[in-house]
């Protein structure tokens, strides 16, 4: 499905962070086995690190053009749209990471096969990393922003993932093709279509799935929402319970929209909070659960907000799709 209003307009104008005076830092020895990474690694340990082999370039955004020397105490520059985006913050995760995958954990998963990234060649940059849960639990996927330019995981992605899946959920967090919404939403469509039919080998419910999303990742997960799988790709399967949306500008929504939990700053320089709460209002004009969330003081891209005015938010989040959860005895999978 291809709709004009896919484009992420706003979000093509970043408020680029400063530049960041260094000293050129020496290139270390590739890590080896699964050693942990400091502000002082470079992106070159990151894609090379053994814990990460065949999809390392994934781990920060693959997109954008940087010095493989450049150190992870510089990763903000990688990621213009986003906001509060610090070494520390990044390394904490991708050595949480490295310790997922040093206790026997599969972290990276294919969505397409090798047939389909052979007919078109950008396929080969997509796929999901999975953060488990508790077995049979249900799973959501979330979506980093970018402006579709680059997929912001490090920030956005991975550190939701890995709080959700430590609240018991799995977890997902998509690495999708950049360039536009269509080919994203067509990736994302894929990635439940994936899920969906390895449900038994992944360990998850396939009831009751929510997407997240933030930025571009947010309008994603509100159109999959909106229009389903078979809306993108050849395959059907149920909206998702809930959606929730991180600062975005997107308005588009049907009268069958899933319940839908909507967070940004009242600082936001790119989306309109005004846009979010309008629709929000829309949705509950068609009779659908939808909440609006403003949070003083905070500026685009903020992921988990952690020291800011927005922290903890994904714990009520989660708890505006535990409304929506059930088990087939009736119970709920409330934490």
């Amino acid at each position: 499905m291809c709709m004009a209003s896919c484009s992420d307009n706003e979000e093509n104008r970043p408020v680029l962070p400063p530049d960041q005076e260094h000293e050129e830092p020496e290139t270390p020895d590739k890590p080896q086995n699964n050693s942990p990474l400091t502000t002082s690694s470079t992106v070159r340990d990151v894609i090379e690190h053994e814990a990460f082999s065949g999809f390392g370039q994934f781990i920060l955004p693959a997109e954008r053009s940087y010095d493989n020397n450049m150190r992870l105490a510089d990763v903000a520059r990688l990621l213009p749209f986003h906001n509060y985006v610090t070494g520390e913050r990044a390394v904490e995760t991708i050595n949480k990471m490295i310790d997922y995958v040093s206790d026997g954990n599969r972290l990276f998963y294919d969505i397409y096969s090798d047939a389909e990234k052979r007919a078109d060649s950008r396929k080969n940059n997509t796929g999901l990393f999975f953060f488990r849960g508790k077995p049979g639990r249900p799973f959501a996927i979330v979506c980093p922003g970018g402006g579709f330019s680059y997929v912001g995981a490090i920030h956005e992605g991975f550190p939701l993932a890995i709080a959700l899946s430590e609240m018991g959920y799995n977890a997902f967090s998509i690495q999708y093709r950049t360039g536009g919404a269509q080919v994203a939403c067509e990736d994302l469509a894929q990635a439940i279509d994936f899920i969906m039919r390895h449900a038994e080998e992944l360990r998850v419910s396939t009831e009751n799935y929510s997407l997240w999303g933030g930025s571009a990742g947010a309008r994603m997960a509100a159109y999959l929402g909106s229009y389903s799988t078979q809306g993108f790709i050849d395959a059907a399967h149920e909206r998702p319970a809930t959606v929730v949306m991180g600062y975005t500008g997107h308005s588009d929504y049907t009268r069958n929209d899933p319940p839908t939990y909507v967070v940004i700053g009242d600082n936001d320089g790119i989306a309109s909070a005004s846009v979010m709460r309008q629709r929000v209002e829309n949705l509950r004009a068609s009779g659908i659960d939808a909440e609006f969330h403003l949070f003083p003081n905070l500026r685009h891209g903020f992921g988990l907000g952690i020291g800011t005015s927005a922290e903890g938010w994904e714990k009520n989040a989660v708890k505006f799709w535990e409304k929506y959860i059930s088990s087939k005895n009736g119970s709920s999978y409330r934490i």
